[in-house]
């Protein structure tokens, strides 16, 4: 099999437009391997035109910003897609409108898309990856402290701040080195590890209504009502998401939120049983321990919780 970081170097060589995408509902990895590689391009190319899409988030805007593209810059450009499972994840449809297409992901690959695929489960984040990718061609890349910051954000999202399994010995020589070529380890973990009051009154909620059965398996339901309670909507709930975890008694937990068309979004995570096959059940996916998933109303709320528990007697 041909080595896909030599085809994608020689794509990125070979186009003077390169525009990156990542996945909707972007978290610290999404945007920090998208900024990150973004960065790293525009150092080593000065000559090329490199965008990232997406919509803005202002929250993530300490790691990097998104460019206004028209639908011309498409045309005869490279597109790059980061840290997306799926091609229905990726945000910005014209994802599909370049000439060529490239994925680098780090979630398992069960549904394949682009030209040129790069996808590795075993790496802590896709932010881990594209170091690895500079890493490989160091004689021609140049590695900014801005996108050092960014790739340790995303580093530091998908791992926990280290807390998490997919932490491994790499993983810390990534982050040294991140840190060697300029990123403020301490101001970035302070950015994530950060909350406004409403995140800070909602998340005594969870604790206070979190249901933990027997077997070690946990969930709370935050319907549309109690978000607006705490004045918050759907995407001021991804801090939360870890809570449950730091309690000893639970195993694996969902995080049942409501969506504005009545449907609910489930953030599923687990110490030890693994949950994405259940994910896969339920129009979702993940990792082996972080995966998300849908229930379309409370019969699908209940199977989900009745599956989650059986994992977790297992």
């Amino acid at each position: 099999m041909a080595d896909p970081l030599i085809a994608i170097f020689e794509q990125i060589k070979k186009y003077n437009k390169i525009i990156i995408h990542r996945h909707q509902r972007p978290d610290p990895d999404a945007i920090g391997s998208q900024i990150g590689l973004a960065e790293i391009l525009r150092a080593s190319f000065p000559y090329k035109q490199i965008y990232v899409v997406g919509k803005h988030i202002p929250g993530f805007d300490w790691i990097g910003e998104m460019n206004e593209v028209d639908n011309e810059t498409f045309d005869d450009a490279l597109v790059i897609v980061t840290d997306t499972a799926n091609a229905p994840r990726i945000d910005d449809r014209r994802f599909d409108n370049g000439d060529e297409l490239i994925k680098i992901d780090h979630h398992p690959n069960d549904e394949p898309f682009g030209d040129i695929m790069w996808v590795k489960p075993d790496a802590s984040s896709c932010s881990e990856m594209i170091y690895d990718f500079y890493q490989r061609f160091s004689q021609d890349l140049t590695l900014p402290k801005k996108a050092a910051h960014a790739l340790y954000a995303g580093i530091i999202g998908d791992t926990g701040r280290f807390l998490y399994p997919a932490t491994t010995p790499r993983t810390m020589l990534v982050a040294g080195a991140l840190m060697a070529a300029g990123a403020n380890a301490a101001e970035i973990s302070q950015h994530e590890n950060e909350i406004t009051l409403p995140v800070a009154r909602l998340s005594a909620y969870v604790y206070q209504n979190l249901t933990i059965l027997d077997s070690g398996a946990a969930y709370v339901v935050l319907t549309n009502e109690i978000l607006a309670e705490f004045g918050l909507t759907e995407a001021g709930t991804s801090a939360i998401v870890s809570l449950p975890g730091r309690i000893h008694d639970v195993t694996a937990w969902a995080i049942f939120v409501e969506q504005e068309d009545g449907h609910y979004r489930i953030r599923l995570r687990s110490k030890g049983p693994t949950i994405n096959e259940l994910a896969k059940k339920h129009d979702g996916g993940g990792h082996p321990l972080a995966s998300g998933a849908k229930a379309q109303d409370e019969a699908e709320i209940k199977q989900v919780i009745k599956e989650l528990d059986q994992l977790a007697q297992e």
